[in-house]
């Protein structure tokens, strides 16, 4: 993913929401560092985890990618 543009996105989607990286991972089963790393681009989601989290979102994962506008 380029520049981070995913964690860039998915930070806002967070913040939109109201909830907190603890909340999200939990949301996913993963640790809130997880969604911290995701966030600043030292890792990235697996395929799955990418197509539920822009199911939670109700997005497209191509916005995610930076290939398609919110």
């Amino acid at each position: 993913m380029k520049e981070n543009e995913f964690g860039k996105k998915l930070r806002e989607l967070r913040a939109e929401r109201g909830l907190s990286q603890k909340e999200l991972g939990a949301l996913f089963n993963v640790c809130n560092q997880t969604v911290s790393f995701w966030e600043t681009g030292s890792r990235e989601p697996d395929l799955d985890t990418l197509k539920k989290l822009a199911e939670f979102f109700d997005i497209s994962s191509d916005y995610f990618l930076g290939l398609q506008e919110y």
